[in-house]
This record gives structure tokens, C-alpha cells and sequence, in this order.
């Protein structure tokens, strides 16, 4: 590959010790380089640490000594927020070391000499919370020399080609794709930098958000293939709500304890309507109290209008819900097809040849927004170029609601979609094709072979109504929703996608405070690892 003459002056300056640093204090004039100017900018959370840096400082003076805590970020605003987390567990008593890379874009590669600006200017805005917390740059620790070991090669190898399914919403990854080979080069970097600086700096608990993707991913794996203690957490619907998981990856949503704990709890009717609140909402597209994401475009208009408007007869219906490929729940969830894709050709030509039963495939509504990537569309229609007269293919911005499908329905079949709790809610009998929380539950069925999956199908077609869920287990799918959406969350001032908005109802002195303790000092204290005890909640 040829360089470009500004390249070439990049790569001389990029070895000459100082000159990036330089660059950044003259050109740079000390501010936001290149990539980290818009909405990528540093700026706000400069300005507003003195102001945090203070209250953690007067609320650490009445703290007792706390745990050795370690905290990764990357990017603009998991910085922000990983630098708020620490200063409020420093407020705690902790003794925090936050590290980081000075990365601002994750799909775009970034010539080492601009990496070399990028970390002097996140490494000033950072300074400024010394000496409360430690501030470490792994783009700064002096990398692991030795080959790799066997299972931290494949540690990087596996996240990455995650990393590239997800930032390309595709499902088969040509390794040769010069994003697979980014994502190679910097995974190996932030591998090769943790096991340097882990070996030498050991701590009690390591924080991670996500754990599933990116440099989180791989600095999560790397982490527990060290032994150490890992956290990981993320958020999804509901504002002023955090999801934790200890030693696991948050974003599997492994709810097994959390249902062994909770499950034979009394369901109340009250926890059953204020269930009942958030799902009815949910499908007419309305928000609910603090849940923030609306899943359908249009209202019901009822079972005989959509009926009719799809040419569906009197024969058996089954909805098949696929996920939009590259949401973190569809990655590495098989558990006996090759992937999503895989799952979804075979089904349809498993249906092509049965004339006796109606399929209908409701492709995801957020894939109507979807600019590139894996179409679930174009897959069924790359299998089946003609479709036969009894497969229906609903697009993502068709005028249906998925709710009056499944009223209708007769059978579910899902990949991961919570579509597929829904469905029994309401009594139809679904099956589990991908890795899911409510796998497993006792109100899905959960096949875990092909040849298991086949049968089931023709098992529950023979007699539908033979399969609908009993009352007992339509009232276990209410109880479970309910514990997964209102006990897995735990309570947490800060959301990342409303962050700021947040910070200004939920200032740090006020969540150090007797008031915050009180509502959020539970989840602090999960944080840094004291155990998650969900019987205890």
C-alpha cells in the first residue's frame, strides 16, 4: 500500500518521542484534536470536573476506606461516564484507577500520530481528577512482548469478528474485510496492554461497561482470563435504571438467579397490572413511565382488518419474529444453527413445503431505519426468490401491528426477540431458537438440536390447542416480565444516552448524599463487587 506524503510525514513524526505532544500544545493549540471535536468533544466534562472533583473530595473525607477498584472507558461518552462513576466511588472511599484509550470513532481506522494527539488531550482533561483517582492511558502502558498466549489469541480473534458483525450489521465476516483486520490490530493492543498492566497493578474488582463488544469486549475476556473480578454493566430502556453482572457479560441478561430467587415469590396483583400497564402500552407504540423506546409505528386495528389486509385463511398461522441482526442479543446466541441467518432459511424452506400451515414473517420495524447491514428481508427473499402462496413477509415499515399477528397466532418461533415472552403472555406456545434470558423459563419450548426443532414444530401443529400455555404458566411468563423488567435493573442516577440531562436532576453531591445512598447506594455497592444477592433485593 502506497502512503501519502502527509502519511509519511505521520508515520517519521509518529516514532520521534514528544513530537504527537507537541503538535497537539502548538497546532492543536491543547484543545480537541481531529476526532474528538462536535459532538465527540471532551469540552463539557472538563469544565465541569473541577466542580465533581471537589464534592467526591468533601464526601471521601466522610467515607470509610473502600476497595481498590479499576475502571475502563473508551470514547466520548463512556469516558464522561466512567469518570463520573469513579469520581462518585471515590466519594464512596474507593481508590479508583480509571484507565482508558484514546479512541473516539470505532468503524474508521486513526493514524497512530493522530492516536498519539488524541491521548494527550484526553490525558489533559483527565488530569484534572488526580490525585482522587489514578488516570492511566493503556495506549500509554508498554505492551506485552512475548507471543501471546493460545487463549488470549483467540480472545482477540473471536471479538473481533464480533466487533465487525456488529459495526457492519453483517452476519458472515470475510476476514480479509479491512474492518475485521482494524478491529484485529486494536483489540491485540488493548490484549497486549492489559496483560502488562493488570500483571503489574493487580486490583479487587475491575469495572467494565458492556463486556460484550469492542474494546470492551475484549479488555472484559482478557480480564477474566487473568482471574480477576469483573462487573459489567449497561443500560437499555428505562432511564435512571442499570443493568449489573458480576464475572459474566451483561449483555446476555442471564436472569437464572434472579428467577431462582425471585420466581416463588407472591405475584401480587398489583405487580401483575403494573406489568400489564407497560406491555399494553407497548403494543400500541406508546412510552411508559421511564422506558423510552416505542417498537411499532402504527396502532392495533385488530385481528379480522389485518387478517384480511395480509390474505391470511382459516389454515394454522405461525409468526416467526426475527431480531434486527447486529443488536447485541443476536451475537453468538446459537445454540444449534449457525447464527440468526441460518436459522431463518431453514425455517422458511422447512415451511415452503408445508402448504397446510400459514407462515408469517414479521421482519423487525427498526429495520426500517436500518441504512446498511443484514436485512432479515433480503435473507428470506435470497432462500426463497418466489415465495409460495402460504409464506407471508411483512416489511419492516408495513402498516401492521406485530401485537394483532399474535393474535392470531397459533405457534412462535423466535431467535432472541422479547417478542417471543410477549406472544406467551398471551397463551401461544413458542419456541427458542437462539440464546435468550427466558430460555429455560418453563413456559417456552427450547429445542437444542435441528432435529429437536423440527419435531417440536410438527409436535405443536398436529394439535395447537393441545400446546396453549395453562394458566399456571401464562402466570409465570407475567411474574418472570415482571422481574426482569422491574427487579434486573437496578436503580442508578446517571443513563448513558440521557447522561447529562441526568447529571443535572442528579448532581454528584446530591447522589453521595443520604438521599442518593438511599435509593442508589445498594447498586454502588454491587458495583465494586459486593455480592448480587437477589433474594436479599
Amino acid at each position: 500500500m502506497t502512503l501519502s506524503p502527509k502519511d509519511r510525514i505521520k508515520q517519521a513524526l509518529a516514532s520521534v518521542p514528544g513530537a504527537a505532544r507537541l503538535y497537539w500544545r502548538t497546532l492543536d493549540r491543547g484543545g480537541p484534536t481531529l476526532n474528538f471535536t462536535g459532538n465527540h468533544s471532551l469540552e463539557r466534562l472538563k469544565h465541569i470536573l473541577p466542580e465533581w472533583c471537589r464534592q467526591a473530595s468533601e464526601a471521601r473525607i466522610k467515607s470509610p476506606v473502600g476497595r481498590e477498584v479499576m475502571i475502563f472507558g473508551t470514547f466520548r461518552y463512556w469516558i464522561e461516564h466512567t469518570t463520573l462513576l469513579g469520581l462518585a466511588l471515590t466519594g464512596l472511599g474507593h481508590r479508583v484507577c480509571l484507565t482508558y484509550l484514546p479512541y473516539a470513532k470505532y468503524r474508521f481506522p486513526t493514524h497512530r500520530f493522530d492516536l498519539l494527539r488524541q491521548n494527550a488531550y484526553v490525558r489533559s482533561v483527565l488530569q484534572q481528577v488526580r490525585p482522587l483517582m489514578e488516570v492511566v492511558s493503556l495506549f500509554d502502558t508498554l505492551p506485552f512482548r512475548d507471543p501471546l498466549p493460545a487463549p488470549v489469541k483467540e480472545i482477540v480473534r473471536e471479538a473481533s469478528y464480533r466487533d465487525t458483525q456488529y459495526s457492519l450489521r453483517l452476519e458472515d465476516i470475510d476476514e480479509e474485510n479491512d474492518l475485521y483486520r482494524l478491529r484485529i490490530a486494536r483489540n491485540e493492543l488493548a490484549a497486549r496492554a492489559l496483560l502488562t498492566w493488570l500483571g503489574e497493578n493487580p486490583h479487587q474488582i475491575f469495572i467494565v461497561p458492556n463486556g460484550s463488544i469492542l474494546e470492551f469486549g475484549v479488555v472484559y475476556r482478557v480480564a477474566r482470563y487473568l482471574d480477576l473480578p469483573v462487573v459489567t454493566y449497561e443500560f437499555d430502556e428505562p432511564r435512571q435504571r442499570v443493568r449489573l453482572a458480576q464475572n459474566a457479560e451483561v449483555m446476555r441478561e442471564e436472569t437464572d438467579a434472579l428467577w431462582e430467587a425471585r420466581g416463588s415469590l407472591p405475584f401480587s396483583s398489583d405487580k401483575l397490572e403494573r406489568a400489564r400497564s407497560l406491555f399494553t402500552a407497548r403494543q400500541g407504540g406508546d412510552l411508559w413511565e421511564n422506558f423510552t423506546t416505542s417498537f411499532q409505528g402504527v396502532p392495533r386495528q385488530g385481528e379480522n382488518t389485518v387478517r384480511l389486509e395480509l390474505g391470511l385463511d382459516s389454515r394454522p398461522i405461525v409468526l416467526l419474529a426475527p431480531n434486527t441482526f447486529g443488536d447485541s442479543a443476536t451475537l453468538s446466541r446459537q445454540v444449534f444453527s449457525n447464527g440468526m441467518s441460518d436459522w431463518l432459511e431453514n425455517t422458511v424452506e422447512y415451511f415452503s413445503c408445508r402448504p397446510e400451515v400459514q407462515l408469517v414473517i414479521r421482519v423487525h420495524p427498526s429495520e426500517a431505519h436500518m441504512i446498511y447491514g443484514t436485512s432479515m428481508a433480503e435473507v428470506v427473499k435470497q432462500s426463497l426468490p418466489n415465495l409460495p402462496e402460504n409464506i407471508h413477509l411483512v416489511l419492516a415499515d408495513a402498516s401492521v401491528n406485530t401485537y394483532d399477528v399474535i393474535e392470531m397466532a397459533d405457534l412462535g418461533l423466535v431467535y432472541t426477540t422479547t417478542v417471543g415472552m410477549e406472544m406467551a403472555m398471551t397463551g401461544v406456545p413458542v419456541i427458542v431458537a437462539g440464546f435468550t434470558h427466558y430460555r429455560g423459563k418453563g413456559f417456552t419450548f427450547d429445542p437444542d438440536s435441528w432435529q429437536a426443532y423440527f419435531e417440536t414444530i410438527d409436535r405443536i401443529l398436529k394439535t395447537p390447542d393441545d400446546f396453549r400455555l395453562s394458566e399456571q404458566q401464562i402466570n409465570d411468563v407475567w411474574h418472570y416480565a415482571y422481574r426482569f423488567f422491574f427487579d434486573f435493573t437496578r436503580p442508578f442516577p446517571w443513563h448513558l444516552l440521557y447522561f447529562w440531562d441526568d447529571v443535572a436532576e442528579w448532581p454528584l453531591d446530591r447522589v453521595l448524599g443520604e438521599e442518593g445512598q438511599e435509593l442508589f447506594g445498594d447498586t454502588f455497592r454491587f458495583l465494586v463487587g459486593e455480592p448480587l444477592d437477589w433474594s436479599a433485593l
